[in-house]
């Protein structure tokens, strides 16, 4: 079958049997920022967006996106290289594995939540995990990232 969808702001089509997912069709679009971790929901390596809300790609069937907009971290380029400066300035991106399933949460938690506290944080991004960090050099980028934002949103 075919669906059809909104790719990053380009119309697109795919196609697509009763059980594909969401992850493996973006990667066949050539979306290759979008992992497989585990394949059952609990490493956050596959989150895009659809209309707008983080997801993670290989729960969602290829077939309910029909019409949707769907983001990946191609994207948001722009401001995944900004925080992604600001992980790297904290020495919080090392083997990178998941990095775009995380910087897609991060930037959609950004949108969502007014001035969060850590444990908010915590309890947002608690679906990325990474086996390089110990996720204090994360948390610091995201505090000095938020800091920026609001300093552009006052400048």
């Amino acid at each position: 079958m075919t669906v059809e969808f909104v790719l990053n702001g380009k119309r697109v089509t795919a196609e697509a049997t009763g059980d594909t997912v969401l992850l493996d069709v973006l990667r066949n679009l050539g979306c290759h920022s979008v992992k497989c971790g585990c394949e059952t929901t609990n490493c956050g390596l596959c989150t895009v967006w659809v209309n707008g809300k983080s997801r993670l790609s290989c729960s969602v069937l290829a077939l309910s996106i029909e019409g949707q907009e769907i983001t990946t971290l191609e994207g948001v380029k722009e401001k995944a290289e900004e925080f992604g400066s600001f992980l790297a300035a904290e020495g919080a991106e090392q083997c990178g594995f998941c990095s775009p399933g995380f910087i897609m949460n991060v930037l959609a938690m950004v949108r969502e939540l007014k001035n969060p506290n850590i444990e908010e944080i915590k309890e947002y991004l608690s679906g990325n995990l990474c086996r390089c960090t110990g996720y204090m050099g994360q948390l610091r980028a995201i505090c000095k990232y938020m800091e920026h934002m609001k300093e552009e949103v006052h400048s």
